[in-house]
């Protein structure tokens, strides 16, 4: 393991593999998986892991926005890349780059099909996404006869998947919601395969669906957070291991008397009556990822396995930690958050969850890869 001398994001790649074991045990062997790489790997390195999850036998990379496809075919990615939220405007370069579409709209179907005729593309490869209650994007149940007659009228497309998302697949107590949801996209999809003819792969699994819904697994499963080492619940995070630790040193040491106060508007004020109290400054803060709805008491980091709360208002290149009864000094490694205290464990200090911290990390702390 790496010791840090700077504040770094340590991606560990045998984490990312012990991820995606687990995640294909608990499917049938025929099921496709799809590793969502959207938003810079969820806030990692979307090109090195993606080349990790090609090594490792991934049938399909997802991505938000056309740019982020591009991106992975400029560093050589070949697997076939679905482009969850494309827009319009980037439908040339999409096919240029052999990106593969979710069409999920009248406006946005026929323009696919416009720039692609245009282009003289025979049977495109293409995903057709339908709304059953997340209420985001997708067609609707009653526009499925629109969408078959526009695949009728041209020879430019071909619907690879068709597919639609679960709005509460973690917290069971929507259960019944969750099953409504599956049974509407079965119902959806029947209608349309008899409809056109053939069969695309089906799917609506995210992470957590893949965890409490087997039944639900259908030709391909999406996972992302899951690979990244959260599987939304206590007894499945038990099953994963974080990719991403966010590490860094401590830069400045201070000794702060009673009646003192650290850090902007004088957020903290020292009131410790019999010894005086010891700070230490860490460089990372809010333009790095670690939101000012920390500090006062709301989270820690740990340093030398000893947690440290943050203390005063997280600055935007540094925060305040309590290191009173800790032995450390400057220079010492601190973990922000990782395998033992991870980015889960630190979000629920204030309301939040994993997803909006790991996706939040700057691009300017630097990414080391490494095996552990």
């Amino acid at each position: 393991m790496l010791k840090a001398t700077e504040t770094i994001l340590e991606i560990d790649l045998s984490a990312l593999g012990h991820n995606y074991h687990y995640i294909k045990s608990r499917l049938k062997k025929e099921t496709k998986v799809m590793a969502v790489v959207k938003a810079f790997g969820y806030g990692s390195d979307a090109i090195e892991l993606a080349k990790e999850l090609v090594n490792l036998g991934i049938d399909y990379i997802a991505v938000a926005y056309v740019k982020e496809g591009v991106a992975l075919r400029d560093a050589g990615i070949k697997a076939p890349i679905v482009v969850l939220h494309p827009l319009p405007i980037n439908f040339d370069i999409l096919i240029d780059r052999c990106l593969e579409p979710c069409l999920y709209s009248t406006k946005v179907l026929n323009h696919f099909i416009k720039i692609a005729s245009k282009k003289n593309q025979i049977d495109y490869p293409v995903h057709i996404k339908f709304n059953t209650g997340l209420n985001r994007l997708g067609f609707w149940k009653n526009d499925v006869d629109r969408v078959v007659k526009k695949l009728k009228e041209t020879k430019a497309l071909k619907v690879i998947s068709v597919f639609s998302h679960l709005a509460a697949s973690e917290d069971l107590s929507e259960k019944e919601f969750t099953l409504n949801q599956i049974k509407t996209f079965k119902d959806i999809s029947e209608n349309l395969i008899k409809s056109i003819g053939y069969k695309p792969m089906l799917h609506i699994c995210n992470t957590s669906g893949i965890l409490n819904y087997p039944e639900a697994h259908l030709d391909m499963v999406r996972s992302g957070i899951g690979l990244y080492g959260f599987g939304n619940s206590e007894k499945e995070n038990k099953n994963f291991k974080p990719v991403a630790t966010l590490k860094s040193i401590i830069s400045q040491i201070h000794i702060i008397e009673k009646g003192e106060t650290v850090g902007y508007n004088r957020a903290y004020k020292s009131e410790l009556e019999s010894s005086r109290q010891k700070t230490a400054t860490i460089p990372v803060g809010h333009a790095d990822g670690i939101s000012r709805a920390y500090g006062n008491g709301k989270g820690w980091v740990t340093i030398n396995s000893q947690k440290a709360l943050i203390i005063g208002n997280v600055c935007m290149d540094m925060l305040m930690v309590n290191v009173t009864d800790i032995n450390c000094n400057e220079g010492d490694e601190v973990i922000i958050f990782g395998e033992l205290h991870t980015a889960e464990d630190l979000t629920e200090q204030i309301g939040s969850i994993s997803y909006e911290l790991i996706t939040s990390i700057s691009q300017r702390i630097n990414r080391v890869i490494c095996r552990k």
